[in-house]
């Protein structure tokens, strides 16, 4: 669980930045957002794809490549559902799967991710709760949301689940039948059940399906969260929609300030 260093008697809490300062609800993508379970799942991706990579390569050599963690993971699996991911990577190496096998795939790295986060277990950014913490301060209502049906556990195995007013998970949008990032219904959803309309509200996304869900939905500020830091990540963040990015989510408070 991650904690908080208790403020001192001589230390005021955090305020919101100023490009904040007008937003009425906030919406937090989860994995690798509030918490480091990107990680868990590119893992985990990784294992499913090249195993299958392995023993169905490609008839092209040029698309042999093995499931990079990094750029494959943010430009075809990150923020989607695991049926779009999995057939968005597969079709990158010129491989027509039919339904069964991308379901063989996703269930493959479904089982893989339950397997370390039960044994691992994640952990949440102190950045984020930070914020969170503030946001719910100034009486800015806050939603978690998640094309993961693993997001409601990842928030309460890091002790975070409840600073969230809503949360709508994968399970819900099928529920649902919410289309999939970067469609942006998940978000709407989210923001409308904070009884919030979202050009008074802002996205939290560090995948770039999920920028591009926050701009074509009309949110007033699309924030994108920039982890990895490396090569033009950030770029194409702003490219797919992103207003701002940030590295860490503490770098929209402004540090001992007064309310």
């Amino acid at each position: 669980m991650t904690m908080e260093r208790p403020l001192t008697p001589t230390t005021s809490p955090d305020a919101l930045a100023p490009v904040l300062r007008d937003i009425r609800a906030v919406v937090f993508d989860t994995d690798g957002v509030i918490t480091d379970s990107a990680r868990v799942h590119a893992a985990a991706w990784k294992t499913a794809f090249d195993a299958f990579l392995r023993a169905h390569p490609p008839a092209d050599p040029a698309r042999r490549l093995p499931f990079d963690v990094r750029d494959d993971y943010l430009r075809f699996v990150d923020g989607k559902s695991r049926l779009d991911g999995a057939a968005a990577f597969l079709a990158s190496r010129g491989i027509d799967a039919s339904d069964e096998t991308v379901r063989d795939v996703a269930s493959d790295k479904e089982r893989l991710f339950t397997e370390r986060l039960r044994a691992h277990g994640v952990d949440a950014y102190p950045g984020t709760v930070r914020l969170v913490r503030a946001l719910r301060r100034a009486g800015v209502p806050v939603a978690a949301a998640s094309a993961s049906r693993h997001a409601g556990e990842l928030l309460a195995r890091a002790g975070v689940r409840e600073l969230f007013d809503v949360l709508v998970d994968g399970g819900e949008a099928a529920r649902l039948n919410l289309p999939g990032k970067p469609r942006p219904d998940l978000f709407l959803t989210a923001v409308d059940r904070l009884g919030v309309p979202a050009g008074r509200a802002a996205v939290v996304e560090d995948a770039l399906a999920g920028v591009e869900a926050g701009r074509s939905g009309g949110f007033a500020l699309v924030v994108g969260v920039d982890r990895a830091a490396s090569g033009d990540s950030g770029e194409r963040l702003r490219r797919h929609g992103a207003d701002i990015v940030v590295r860490d989510l503490a770098e929209l408070l402004v540090r001992g300030a007064s309310k």
